[in-house]
């Protein structure tokens, strides 16, 4: 039922296996690709940052196989050779990194998931892939190094040195990088700076705020630098699940979609939640033993992501009224989907009055 539900919004892709699982509880729980493959009794499951369990039962190869399946890109991402700062274990904060004579072999690991996911079946990993079901390369796209990580001196090695290695050996991989777990701070401002020095294509921005947040920053993206990395949107929602919210959300969409040369993805999160089990609300759909709940804000999704198109149309919007309020309340997208020819008007209208 979950699954069709995610199926139902026609994503264009998945991001996994998701935030702070990623990079973990510390060093030792650094999420690894490796321990969530193959025979399920061969796997290793943990506990994670959010202090629940992980099976494993649902791995990588299952995510794969769900993305191919839906006809939505895969976009798995690797911790960049640290643990979260949100880490308890040992002591709170991010507490250094993988250590640099074990760079390499975590560097490998990265360089395998490829060859995994695409390798062809005489390859190592490839082979593994194939005996798993999936002859078929599974088409990797993207890959995602960090999570909304502090951008310190031992960030910035980690993640240099796995970026340069996967941009040399397969040139064909979109790295995504991270700056920071805000839209603003030092974190930010350096994530930036690394980003750019780098010509890493793509940076993955987080942001949780208010709705007054978003009505406010329409123009958010259309100052950005087009010379620039491009913008991957990775998590974001409008604190709540009322209407309003979902509307707010819409209308924050509408921005996204005129900067689409800026804003290359977008994806709410996070997206699952056991009712009685969440550590942080709202989230897009929950659930329980017996039914699944999504929220008013997934019909939002499931709205953008049915109609998305594939060319954006500048318009223009006159109002009755001019009142700045008024003017900041209504916004319009236009696009056109060239393979149906539909052109496809989103009109968005905040206001309590028709």
């Amino acid at each position: 039922d979950l699954a069709q539900m995610l199926a139902e919004m026609k994503p264009r892709f998945i991001r996994f296996p998701g935030g702070c699982v990623s990079h973990g509880d510390g060093l030792g729980n650094i999420y690894r690709w490796k321990n969530t493959i193959g025979p399920l009794e061969s796997r290793k499951p943990q506990r994670n940052l959010w202090g629940y369990h992980q099976t494993a039962g649902l791995g990588y190869f299952e995510y794969f196989q769900f993305c191919d399946d839906i006809g939505a890109e895969p976009l798995p991402v690797i911790a960049a050779g640290v643990p979260c700062q949100n880490s308890a274990t040992g002591g709170a904060g991010q507490q250094g990194g993988v250590p640099m004579c074990d760079m390499d072999s975590y560097v490998q690991d990265v360089l395998d998931l490829i060859e995994w996911a695409n390798g062809d079946v005489k390859t190592k990993w490839g082979k593994l892939r194939a005996e798993a079901g999936h002859p078929k390369p599974f088409n990797l796209k993207y890959v995602g190094i960090g999570n909304e990580d502090l951008i310190t001196d031992i960030f910035e090695e980690r993640f240099t040195m796995i970026y340069k290695a996967v941009k040399e050996k397969h040139p064909e991989i979109t790295v995504i990088g991270t700056v920071g777990p805000s839209f603003e701070g030092t974190d930010y401002v350096e994530g930036w700076k690394l980003a750019t020095k780098l010509q890493v294509p793509i940076v993955d921005e987080h942001y949780y705020q208010t709705p007054g947040w978003f009505i406010h920053n329409q123009e958010y993206y259309d100052k950005y630098d087009r010379s620039k990395p491009k913008v991957y949107l990775g998590e974001y929602a409008s604190w709540g699940s009322t209407l309003y919210n979902a509307l707010v959300e819409a209308f924050y969409l509408t921005s996204l979609e005129r900067n689409g040369d800026v804003v290359h993805m977008a994806s709410y999160a996070p997206l699952l939640a056991r009712e009685g089990h969440t550590q942080w609300n709202p989230d897009l759909i929950y659930f329980n033993n017996t039914e699944v709940k999504p929220t008013v804000n997934y019909f939002t999704q499931q709205l953008y992501g049915q109609n998305a198109g594939d060319i954006y149309l500048k318009s223009d919007v006159k109002l009755s009224d001019k009142n700045e309020s008024v003017r900041t309340r209504v916004a319009v997208s236009v696009v056109r989907d060239t393979k149906s020819n539909d052109l496809i008007v989103k009109m968005v209208n905040l206001l309590p009055i028709a």
